[in-house]
């Protein structure tokens, strides 16, 4: 987690959840991230398999020079990396994965911009599949931020995080498997590909994806 405002709402979050596998959403307190609220997004279901924003802080909203509220989710991402994050989703709700994806946006002006995000798992009303705590920051604001909106964004990197290191090894075949041109398993089911480091972490680069090994958060 590189960015502040990441790293503040998944300590929160954690907290909050206990030891529990994921926190209820009339639980959340604002005023406790405060410094991560204009980042901050909460996702709802729509009674299928798409996510649409209840609630998106004012710097996303200024990244897309648009008022989120009631959009979808999955509209925001390039066609080639929908069905990778609707798996990413699936990981979150049903196997209380913590996700963390880091994307590159394009902007009207074709400028480009380096974004990060990390979905969590939020229950509500005792279900964990329709509520999603989230944060989406720039890693840099340039002076045109907030001027030209965001046109297109592609994934450049993915974590899944088992919080309680429980995890599901499936889950991150099947978020790989959603890149058959740029990903291959070895025969062990450990990643194959060209090793890399990013932001200092082990990681292999397929193309434009890479997947960073390991799943703990620390």
């Amino acid at each position: 987690m590189q960015r502040a405002s990441t790293k503040i709402l998944f300590d929160y979050w954690n907290q909050l959840r206990g030891s529990r596998s994921a926190p209820e959403r009339k639980d959340v307190d604002p005023t406790r991230i405060r410094q991560a609220l204009g980042s901050t997004f909460i996702l709802e279901s729509n009674e299928g398999e798409d996510f649409s924003f209840r609630l998106a802080g004012s710097h996303l909203c200024s990244a897309y020079c648009r008022e989120l509220k009631g959009r979808p989710f999955s509209r925001l991402w390039h066609d080639k990396d929908r069905d990778a994050v609707g798996t990413l989703i699936r990981a979150v709700t049903e196997d209380f994965a913590v996700a963390l994806v880091t994307f590159e946006a394009t902007t009207s002006s074709n400028s480009k911009l380096s974004f990060e995000t990390i979905l969590m798992p939020l229950r509500h009303n005792g279900s964990s599949t329709s509520r999603i705590l989230g944060g989406m920051t720039a890693m840099e604001e340039p002076y045109w931020f907030g001027a030209q909106p965001i046109m297109e964004q592609r994934i450049t990197g993915l974590r899944l995080i088992w919080p309680d290191d429980l995890s599901t090894p499936d889950r991150l075949d099947d978020v790989v498997a959603e890149f058959p041109q740029e990903v291959a398993m070895g025969g062990d089911g450990s990643m194959t590909g060209t090793p890399a480091k990013v932001h200092g972490r082990n990681a292999r680069r397929y193309n434009h994806l890479a997947v960073i090994d390991g799943g703990r958060t620390n």
